[in-house]
């Protein structure tokens, strides 16, 4: 993992790219961020996982100086985001979620416009190639499609030069063509030893891009690890099932049999998730009531399976069941 290796000359660790401790933030008396801490090393994506609410955005406003936090510490290279504001500017990107360009904007004009906050930012017209903007430099912002819109984004990110790019949803409403353009944008980003702090909550994502992970529910640190770590960390032996039914049954008949622990119907599928003796409890079980079971999948837990268990309280409803 890069950033891991220690210092030849002192012998310890190198100064992390972003340092959180103890964060804490509140808006009129509601708790956003209660107690969130992380180190992202250089040269790596960090991802930032969580459900709606738990303070993601939050925090990463936080790191870019765009909120003051209520308690904690935050670094950015060194540098507080407050204190050094004008000199974080200049070594941080940022793309957030809710940002957006006036719709008669011109790509080039966009990408100009933000170059002139910098003191040494990249060549406008290398971006528009990079970046695969080029035919569309003089295209509006409203006229793009969402995949456009996400390259300019990244591009008005990367326009100061900088050392490390925040990426809040950065594939929220693309297609699954458009997402892993995406990725690959990412990849690239990190390619040029960028530092990147990646907001998602999409699981595949996460697993594919991302060195290590922070999972944070309800304003704090649920879970700090590396993708597979926190797949390790998912029921232990856990199958998961899905299949189609030939006939209707209640989910109450399936979570009766010891072996199932989540039973949900999705559509005309079924998803079943158990202990390792499962997918025989759960045939048998059919077959004794004459059902059959098509379209059979069958799978080992994920890091969905991880992310539910380490946030599922967030999501019971006050009956007890999981929201959707």
């Amino acid at each position: 993992m890069a950033g891991s290796e220690p210092d030849e000359a002192t012998g310890s660790q190198p100064m992390p790219a972003i340092e959180v401790a103890h964060l804490r933030k509140t808006y009129a008396g509601t708790t956003a961020v209660a107690d969130v801490s992380f180190d992202v090393a250089e040269g790596e994506i960090f991802g930032i996982l969580g459900p709606n609410g738990a303070g993601k955005t939050t925090t990463v406003e936080c790191v870019s100086g765009l909120r003051t936090p209520d308690g904690g510490r935050v670094r950015v290279l060194g540098l507080d985001p407050r204190l050094d504001r004008e000199d974080v500017r200049q070594l941080l990107g940022v793309q957030l979620q809710e940002s957006r360009l006036p719709a008669r904007i011109r790509v080039r004009e966009a990408l100009e416009l933000y170059a002139s906050f910098y003191r040494a930012p990249a060549d406008v017209g290398e971006l528009l190639e990079l970046w695969g903007l080029a035919d569309k430099a003089e295209a509006r912002f409203g006229k793009l499609s969402g995949g456009q819109r996400q390259r300019l984004a990244v591009a008005l990110a990367m326009v100061g030069n900088p050392r490390v790019v925040v990426l809040d949803e950065l594939t929220t409403g693309l297609d699954p063509q458009a997402r892993r353009t995406a990725w690959d944008m990412v990849r690239k980003v990190r390619d040029a030893g960028v530092t990147v702090l990646l907001v998602t909550h999409f699981m595949e994502e996460a697993e594919r891009l991302c060195d290590r992970l922070a999972v944070i529910d309800r304003g704090r640190v649920a879970a700090l690890d590396t993708p597979a770590g926190l797949t390790g960390r998912g029921p232990a032996g856990a199958q998961r099932m899905r299949f189609r039914l030939s006939q209707p049954i209640d989910a109450a008949d399936l979570l009766a049999l010891p072996e199932v622990t989540a039973a949900e119907r999705r559509g005309d599928h079924w998803e079943v998730t158990g202990d390792a003796e499962v997918i025989g409890a759960v045939t048998a079980h059919l077959a004794r009531r004459q059902i059959i079971a098509g379209e059979l999948r069958v799978a080992q837990t994920s890091l969905d399976d991880a992310f539910i268990a380490l946030t599922s309280h967030a999501r019971a409803g006050a009956d007890g069941r999981q929201e959707a």
